[in-house]
This record gives structure tokens, sequence and C-alpha cells, in this order.
């Protein structure tokens, strides 16, 4: 029976750009839905004031294409949300993939068809089109996720979402904002808004350890020099934890003098970005050695707060720096020195309900004409599970997932045959440089396909087993890490009421989950079953 394409991809971010290009470069027809009106994926929809990756550019990039390296110019060590977007759509547009997408059309539905032996995929144009494999692209950080406040609709003033922030762009010039949520939205939009806004209260319910970026632009010597060594950078970054280069003086922070300690970290705090964290090689593992890194940066608030209160409140407590997703800023810390911002601790009072003018907690009243939700997302399974994907027997996925996403190597499910999760949980995706993750795990998904086309096949599903044997790698890493001291995250998904506390990436390292999904790809795709009859697929 024949389909309409052999390979569907949802979504045109980054994963959704490089799985086009390679399908199509290995034979493939494929066909993408994206729901925005543009390539980019996070870097499209999260226009936020202060919006800026927390990854150095020059590491935030594709790795498999010398002349992409050499044609693209970052301006920034930190590119802003627009300039990154813009290198999206550069790459789109030099690999010729931008035809293959439909955009404005989100995908509704898919469900496996046995007779087909493929999946018919429904879109909110009302299209159905049908294809022998579905690859997800829509990206861990996708699916915006707002608490449900009592009260909310009753609102007057503007709601927004830092991930849902308006193309044309909102004008806060002497408006009074409230900005909910500190994570890296939260931690990044403050001090842009508070330029204009008359005034803005913060409402925090966990202070989040946060490191200056100490942005700047990059010179033409500088751009020259990483262009030059970029082959050896790239050869490097296959073989590391995290995605790329991380500097360190691999010493550990337990066994040098205290003047040498500060010396050190002052160093590192002076450079800027989360790779302060890496400057000993004993902080992400041993408590102790954290807690002297924790103390560093606490002692860096209460040297740039000025009211020692509000310094002590936005001092992270109760877990370990580097145990939640680290945040980068520019004068987040700064931006609470000026008259005009209040922070206020949700600890010590509670959101009671929205009112017409603000809200109301249980210590009194705040009025505001504009609320900025910057509370996250449904980490990892939130844009798959919101879709109506249904497998073997009408199983849904987001029944499957209810008590917890498990997968075999964060890439596939059980009685989901013929559907690939790229960066889905169980995979290092939000642990690592996704850019580079994101090459992996295509990389490894088209080699699959091949290999089933090649022996004349038409069905691979990964084995239950396979994926319980994952699960349990999964969390054996976790426990090797500070991560399993952080009593809440996103990575946890305790920031979604009713999700199952399970942590849900992969904290093995990008070396070594490449180093597994190689041997497995080498002992015959072992972990699924692999079945069907011969038919033109790939050419």
């Amino acid at each position: 029976m024949s389909t309409d394409v052999d390979v569907v991809v949802i979504g045109a971010g980054f994963g959704g750009i490089y799985a086009i290009h390679r399908l199509r470069e290995a034979g493939f027809a494929v066909r993408a839905f994206e729901a925005g009106s543009d390539v980019g994926g996070v870097w499209f929809w999260n226009r936020y004031p202060g919006a800026r990756c927390d990854v150095p550019s020059l590491s935030y990039q594709y790795s498999f294409s010398p002349e992409l390296d050499r044609d693209w110019n970052w301006s920034e060590r930190f590119a802003t949300q627009p300039e990154i977007q813009r290198y999206a759509r550069f790459v789109a547009e030099r690999l010729d993939v931008v035809g293959a997408i439909t955009f404005d059309t989100r995908v509704t539905a898919a469900a496996w068809d046995e007779g087909l032996t493929g999946w018919r995929v429904t879109t909110s144009a009302g299209e159905t089109v049908t294809c022998r494999f579905l690859v997800s692209a829509v990206g861990a950080l996708s699916a915006a996720q707002t608490p449900p406040f009592p009260g909310l609709d009753s609102f007057a003033g503007r709601a927004l979402h830092t991930s849902q922030w308006p193309d044309e762009g909102v004008d806060l010039t002497g408006k009074r904002v409230a900005v909910i949520g500190t994570g890296s939205s939260g931690i990044q939009a403050v001090p842009e808004i508070a330029r204009s806004a008359a005034h803005v209260t913060v409402f925090q319910r966990t202070a989040n350890f946060s490191l200056p970026a100490q942005n700047r632009p990059l010179s033409d010597d500088e751009l020259a020099r990483a262009k030059a060594g970029y082959p050896d950078r790239r050869a490097a970054t296959f073989t590391t934890r995290a995605g790329h280069v991380i500097p360190t003086t691999g010493k550990r922070i337990l066994e040098v003098s205290p003047e040498e300690r500060r010396a050190e970290l002052e160093k590192a705090w002076e450079f800027g970005g989360n790779e302060f964290l890496a400057t000993f090689i004993d902080t992400s593992k041993d408590l102790e050695a954290n807690a002297l890194l924790a103390d560093f940066v606490r002692d860096k608030i209460r040297s740039i707060v000025t009211d020692p209160e509000t310094a002590e409140k936005l001092s992270p407590r109760g877990h370990p720096i580097g145990s939640k997703r680290i945040c980068v800023d520019t004068a987040y810390y700064e931006t609470f020195n000026s008259p005009h911002v209040e922070l206020v601790d949700l600890r010590d009072e509670t959101i009671e309900t929205f009112t017409p003018t603000g809200l109301r907690t249980t210590a009194g009243e705040y009025a505001f004409d504009t609320v900025v939700f910057a509370t996250g997302f449904d980490a990892l399974t939130g844009a798959l599970t919101r879709i109506d994907v249904r497998g073997v027997g009408g199983r849904s996925l987001a029944e499957e997932w209810a008590p917890g996403a498990q997968t075999y190597l964060g890439l596939a499910v059980p009685g989901f045959p013929n559907l690939f999760t790229l960066t889905g949980p169980g995979s290092p995706s939000v642990l690592v440089t996704v850019v580079i993750a994101i090459e992996q795990h295509v990389d490894w998904v088209t080699d699959h396909l091949v290999h089933l086309c090649s022996a004349g096949l038409t069905r691979t599903e990964a084995e239950p087993a396979a994926r319980d044997q994952w699960t349990e790698e999964v969390q054996a890493a976790t426990q090797l890490t500070l991560h399993r001291h952080a009593p809440s995250s996103w990575y946890l998904g305790t920031n979604v009421p009713g999700k199952p506390r399970l942590f849900l990436p992969y904290a093995g390292g990008l070396d070594a989950y490449r180093r597994i999904c190689d041997e497995v790809a080498t002992d015959g795709y072992r972990g699924f079953t692999m079945t069907g009859v011969r038919e033109e697929v790939a050419s």
C-alpha cells in the first residue's frame, strides 16, 4: 500500500531543518509541518525582551557543514533570539529545505495504520497525509506552561507568556508590569522590561542561581581564529559530555587553598557564562565542593544587591548549584537596586487569585496593567502529548506516558512503530548543547531507516524490555549526579500539576550516549523488532 511521502517531520526548528536535509539526502521523500510562520522552533516563538542563548554562539550551531561555518558570522558571544532565528533561516535556505515545510499548520493527530504499515497524520488545516515513518522534531521546550491561577479570566489587563510573545513586540513604556517566574526566561526578561516599565513586580517562587553572561561583540579576528579552529573543535566536541568544549582548571576545589579558590572563581566570574560551573572538576559531583561554589555565588549576589533582605530572597537555597537549569543573565541582580523594581517571595506569601486590576496574595493586593508569565514549559513531553498520537490498537501516547514518560534511547516508544522522538525524554537533549545532540539523533535515525529499507523492511518498533532497561539506565545516570538533590525542577516535571515526578533527560553525557547508540546500531539495532516486506521506500 503506497503512502503520500516516506517521512513526515513535525516541526521546523533546528531538529526539523536537519531532519529534512539528512532524510532527503538519504533518498526519502519528506514533508514537514510547522505551527509557526517561519523556521527556528523555540527561537521563532520566544521573542520576549532579552531572549538570548546561554550557550556561546560559536558552539550553538550545526557542525556538519564547513560551508555553513565559513559563511555565517555571529555578532556577539551570546546571540540574541533574532540573530539565532536568522541563522536558522540562513541554514534552511542554504539547504533548500523551506519548500518541504508547510508553515502555519499544526499536526493535531497521528494514528498508526497497521494495514498501511504507516501513519495517518492530520493537520489543523484539515489535511490528512500518510507516511511510512513519523519523526517528531517538536522540541523539548516548546509546550508553554501557565499555572491555572484562580481568577485569571477576570484580569482586565494584558496577559503574555514569554514563549508566545507577539511578533510585533509589546510597548511596556510607562506600564505597571508583573513578571511571574524566575527561571531562564524571567531572569533574561526582567532587566529589559525594567528599562521602560514604570514599575515591575517580580513574583519569585524559587530563587535560581544565575551567572553573568559578560556578553560582548565578537571581533573579526576572533571570528577568523574560531573558523580556522573549527575542525579541531568539532572533533573534540563529539567526545565531550556537554556537546561543546568547556574550559576548566582541572583542579579540585577541595584541594586548593581558599586564596587560589577565590582567584580562580573570580576569573571565571569575570569571563562569564555557564562555563563557570566547570571551573573545578569536583563541584558537579561532590556536595561539599558544590557548597563552596554556591557560597561564592551567594556572596556575589549580596555584593551586588544593595538591600540585604532582597539579596537574601534572591539567594538560592535548598538545591546544589547546577542541579537545576543554571541561568545566565545580563544585570539581573543589579536590576533589583532600581526603586521601581519590587521582589515578592512566594515562599512568604502565596498567590490566592487574580483580580481585575492585578492579583491578591495571602499578604495583600498588587496592581498592574500587564502580567508576563515566565512560567516555562511542559518540558520534553508536552509538545507531543498535546498531539493526539495513537499507536498500535489506538493506544494514546499521552496515556502511555501518563505514569511517567519512558522511551528507548529517548528516540522510540514500544507500541508506536516507525515513530522517532528527537530530543525526547530519555535523551541528553536539554542537558547538553542541543544542536549537537540533534545532529546525533537525526544521523542515527536516518541510518536506521536506511538500514531498514536496504533490508527490505517496513516496520521498526522498540521492544518493551529495551525500554525498561534504558529507563533504568537513565535513572541510574541521574543518581551519579547532583541532580538527585534538587527537590523540584522542570527536569523532574514538578512545574506541571499532575505530571509524574521522573527525571526525564539522560544525564550520562552526550559522549556516553553517542557510544551507546552506536553500539545498538552495530549490534543490528538491538532492542528493535524489525519486520515487513520489501517496498520501494527510499531510492
